[in-house]
């Protein structure tokens, strides 16, 4: 997990606390090498008001954009609580949703800023699966959430 850390740390970036759960379910749970996270809002430090509101009328693609790459992060905060000493991640599948107007087209390109990140941070183990899917409403008005799905792997 120190890779990883350091890896935010050298982008400038800086890893966040696990976020707690809106509700009754646990950020993340491992079933063997498999991590599972739960959806990750676009928070920063318990705060969603800089990316909240339909995209593109209420917020922009770009900082929606913005907001998947925060989203990625807690994933990997969430996911990196379970690793065991020794291990990193690997980054199979990730579910992206983006509340969106219903003529919005441009999901992917609102992920790409998650998809991007993860490439950054883990390499070759960034590279994933993925789904984009636009919604009409999302958790604390949330622009954008996401969820993934990591294999725990020799560091």
């Amino acid at each position: 997990m120190k890779d990883i850390v350091k890896k935010i740390e050298d982008l400038g970036l800086e890893m966040p606390a696990v976020a707690k759960p809106l509700a009754a379910y646990v950020p993340a749970t491992r079933a063997g090498d498999m991590i599972f996270v739960s959806g990750q809002l676009p928070s920063v430090k318990g705060d969603f008001s800089a990316y909240t509101g339909i995209v593109p009328t209420e917020l922009s693609q770009e900082k929606a954009t913005e907001g998947a790459a925060i989203c990625l992060l807690n994933n990997i905060a969430a996911a990196s609580s379970l690793l065991q000493d020794g291990e990193s991640l690997k980054l199979l599948q990730m579910q992206g949703f983006v509340q969106s107007e219903p003529t919005f087209k441009e999901q992917p390109a609102v992920l790409n800023g998650a998809s991007d990140l993860a490439v950054k941070i883990l390499g070759e183990n960034g590279k994933h699966a993925r789904t984009a899917v636009g919604v009409a409403a999302l958790p604390k008005n949330a622009s954008v959430e996401v969820s993934c799905t990591f294999l725990a792997v020799k560091a």
